[in-house]
């Protein structure tokens, strides 16, 4: 029986049920509404900085020659190349916009007429749009070109209904259809900007079903494609090692898509504690010198600050939010900024409804991963190891000796798995230290037990790098585990008998980029995971998806896994486990794994308290039912968050508390939490 919990959903959302947003739209709704728009008019009229200079800026760039060019067929590869149409359509997009503006400011008719002259080209003309970067083409200039129809349509420029229609169809005929079905397996600055322009479309074309869509996905989507996905709970982004000039633009297109949710009283700003601005501070803060801890390194490729700063800034300073790192970058290019500056401004008025997290505190404290050295591994004598010297004859001489092997900075290249003997301490110096399997060998896991009685084991400060290469390319996530076909696995300690290997720590460790299991011990007892960072494990590799996970216990019992970031496994859970006992599972990160966050099958006496649990893309936590059910299930003082699933699903479990857990928006309906208590296996997702 459950015996309390507690649900916290956004007052502004309502609960993402099918009928959350049942009100009309508000118009002109997009960018700005009509009272934002009077007194943007009004600050530019009385003269008011920076609204006046921007004004001025935005009619010097003006340019009254500009006549549209439109193409049936846009072409636009990668870089642009090749690019037919493609700067024509962004070209005029933006133009109309600039006119847009400058027609409601100053109601001088020749900007009217000139926004007009560019929808009324492009609307008959538009056909489709192809190659590589067609979607973000489209989204791109998808949100512009309505925020300028939508003005026009509201504002008594003169457009005729004949041609209203005209750009309506163009925008679902061609646009939609393109749009609809995202494309989250990119980086995620592309379904950032897809979110933007279908909210844009949703509201001109006056379709609810699209604009709801977009919210959902803002929130809940899939590989890099939702906000959770895109930034981390420390703020670090999705793009972070790519370089910073494509981070800022999926922050921008985030905060864009934001801004016209705002419009329609939806508050996408303070998801996730304000997830938006958190990731604005991380990166501006990077950008002028302050450098913070990220999990892999932080790219100085294309540091140029970009105008994406201007709205997000304005609306966190009007909610009473400070954004030190921001408000520089909003200095820094205000004095080249024009329509930013103008479309940034609200009327004053409406203030968030915070998020109440319960007094859960984010994990801001914790570093997991090699270099963590919290707790710190002490050792009495160790014997160093340099890349490229033997190790495995090196274990099996020193166990059980009390001395631990240390292996130095550098890639340690292993041509078969290390087998572990009983009484081994083996730990690196850091972020530096690689042990990584040659992609030629015949083996699969890099470390695995050289008897089934294996014991009192530590491994400690080293990064396990099971992907097929140690450099990190230009693009991260063209290397990701999700796309490779290998058959690799990170640390796998497997007994024929329960309990026969005992006393297992695994200390401050980096697991990354296995297609099996990140860690998979089975048969263990007494193990401790403590400060690690395990991500990107477990793949779609044979025998199939959701079979393999970041961490996977399965008859093991009294397990501590605690203080660890375990994230992003592709098509795995965060972590898994079966047929085990007496687990304890306390402050970690589980976050934006492709199955549960937590995967529980025949469990007894499992606890789950202090842990961030979000983004995960079914159920933040899952009891399911294969013959007697889990049983004493115990989860408190959790943050549990922007799952695509429940926050708890159990079926044929007995004995589960769960209580005083900080519960938000988990899937799309009010209602956070499913318990069946009959005892029969479910089909899920059939």
């Amino acid at each position: 029986m459950v015996k309390g919990y507690l649900i916290l959903l956004l007052i502004s959302l309502g609960g993402f049920g099918d009928k959350v947003f049942a009100q009309r739209f508000i118009h002109p709704g997009i960018d700005q509404s009509a009272s934002d728009l009077v007194v943007m008019r009004n600050k530019v009229l009385q003269g008011e900085e920076p609204y006046a200079s921007a004004f001025r800026r935005l009619k010097l760039a003006g340019d009254s020659n500009f006549v549209a060019k439109p193409f049936t067929h846009v072409l636009r590869g990668p870089y642009a190349k090749p690019n037919i149409g493609g700067d024509e359509l962004s070209r005029s997009a933006s133009m109309a916009y600039d006119y847009a503006i400058l027609w409601y400011i100053s109601k001088e008719k020749k900007y009217a007429d000139r926004t007009i002259a560019i929808l009324n080209a492009w609307s008959p003309i538009l056909r489709d749009f192809d190659y590589n970067d067609a979607k973000l083409l489209a989204a791109w200039t998808g949100h512009v070109l309505c925020n300028a129809a939508e003005i026009m349509r509201y504002s008594g420029s003169g457009w005729t209904e004949e041609k209203i229609k005209s750009f309506s169809a163009m925008m679902l005929n061609v646009y939609y259809p393109l749009l609809k079905n995202y494309y989250p397996q990119a980086n995620g600055n592309w379904d950032a900007a897809i979110i933007h322009a279908l909210l844009a479309i949703g509201i001109f074309t006056d379709n609810r079903m699209i604009f709801d869509d977009a919210v959902e996905h803002y929130l809940h989507a899939p590989v890099n494609g939702s906000i959770f996905k895109y930034i981390y709970a420390s703020g670090q982004c999705q793009e972070t090692s790519r370089d910073q000039a494509h981070v800022q633009l999926g922050l921008g297109e985030f905060a864009g898509a934001a801004q016209i949710a705002w419009t329609q009283n939806v508050d996408l700003f303070s998801v996730g504690n304000n997830r938006l601005a958190n990731g604005y501070e991380y990166t501006a803060g990077f950008l002028f010198g302050n450098i913070p801890h990220s999990y892999g390194p932080i790219s100085e490729r294309a540091k140029n600050l970009r105008d994406d700063y201007e709205a997000v800034f304005a609306h966190y300073t009007s909610q009473g939010i400070q954004m030190t790192w921001t408000k520089k970058a909003i200095d820094s290019v205000r004095f080249r900024a024009s329509r930013s500056v103008l479309t940034a401004m609200r009327a004053q008025g409406r203030k968030t409804v915070p998020e109440n997290l319960m007094g859960y505190e984010p994990l801001k404290w914790k570093i997991a991963g090699a270099g963590n050295l919290r707790p710190k591994l002490v050792v009495k004598d160790s014997v160093l190891i340099n890349p490229g010297e033997p190790i495995q004859e090196t274990l099996n001489r020193t166990a059980g000796t009390g001395s631990a092997i240390v292996l130095k900075n550098g890639i340690h290249k292993i041509s078969e798995s290390l087998r572990l003997p009983s009484g081994t301490t083996l730990a690196g110096e850091g972020v530096g230290t690689i042990l990584f399997l040659d992609p030629a060998s015949a083996a699969r896991d890099a470390i695995v037990n050289a008897a089934e009685d294996m014991n009192n084991i530590t491994i400690a400060n080293l990064v396990i790098e099971a992907g097929t290469r140690t450099d990190l390319p230009s693009d991260p996530n063209s290397a990701r585990s999700y796309r490779g076909g290998y058959n690799r696995g990170g640390i796998l300690f497997r007994s024929s008998a329960i309990s026969r290997i005992k006393n297992i720590r695994l200390i401050n460790l980096t697991v990354r980029n296995a297609t099996f299991n990140g860690i998979h011990i089975s048969g263990g007892e007494n193990i401790e995971i403590i400060g690690c960072d395990i991500s990107e494990n477990g793949g779609s590799v044979v025998p199939g998806p959701k079979l393999q996970h970041n961490v996977f216990l399965s008859y093991c019992s009294k397990a501590r896994i605690n203080e660890n970031r375990i994230v992003t496994s592709p098509f795995g859970a965060g972590i898994a486990l079966d047929n085990s006992s007496d687990i304890i599972i306390e402050r970690n990160e589980i976050a934006r794994n492709a199955f549960h966050g937590l995967l529980l099958l025949e469990t007894q006496k499992v606890s789950v308290n202090g842990n961030l649990i979000e983004g995960n893309d079914e159920a933040a936590i899952m009891l399911d039912f294969l013959f007697n059910g889990n049983s004493d299930f115990t989860a408190g003082n959790n943050l549990i968050q922007y799952n695509s699933g429940f926050a708890l699903e159990s079926y044929g479990s007995g004995g589960v508390s769960f209580e005083l857990n900080a519960v938000i928006a988990n899937g799309r309906l009010v209602e956070q939490k499913k318990l069946v208590a009959e005892k029969k296996i479910v089909l899920h997702n059939k």
